[in-house]
């Protein structure tokens, strides 16, 4: 783990002379580990005959711990109603999904990840699997914890901002 005096160099590492604790650092980390995962969803995309958004809407309806609605995935996405259910047609018709209607209310409808659908996703991503349990291996069980409750505060604090509808 990196002291604390030491600070990001120009490649996006860590360097001698400030804090690892320095926003920059995180910020750029950050970047760098978004920029990664995405260029990864990309690739689970294309080779599904999706878009990225379709792929950001399985993680929300694979991590939901309540019944996922349209609405819902509208307000997370920050989708118009029209974008959301062009987006759950080619979920739906790519056999990632299904539509149901299981309440009594008969205008709800609930949005499954279809089980079979999962095992193409783990395949395809059993390599970040890999790499992020080699990153948790170089780490104490300690410093894991530190960083996931450090994950969980950023999320959530992101999960507060609100973005412009479309």
């Amino acid at each position: 783990m990196a002291s604390t005096d030491e600070r990001e160099s120009g490649d996006g590492g860590i360097a001698p002379g400030g804090p690892a604790a320095d926003l920059q650092a995180f910020a750029v980390q950050l970047r760098r580990m978004n920029g990664e995962i995405s260029r990864l969803v990309h690739g689970f995309a294309l080779g599904q005959g999706l878009h990225a958004t379709d792929i950001q809407a399985l993680a929300v309806i694979l991590d939901s711990a309540e019944p996922v609605t349209p609405g819902l995935l509208r307000e997370h996405l920050g989708l118009t109603s029209g974008a959301v259910t062009a987006c759950l047609d080619r979920l739906e018709r790519a056999g990632h999904v299904r539509r149901s209607r299981e309440s009594a209310d008969r205008r709800v409808v609930h949005v499954h990840y279809v089980e079979g659908a999962r095992a193409a996703a783990r395949s395809y991503f059993m390599p970040l699997a890999t790499a992020a349990d080699r990153a948790r291996r170089r780490f104490s069980e300690e410093e894991l914890s530190v960083a996931l409750r450090f994950l969980t505060a950023m999320n959530e604090e992101l999960g507060g901002l609100r973005v412009p509808r479309r």
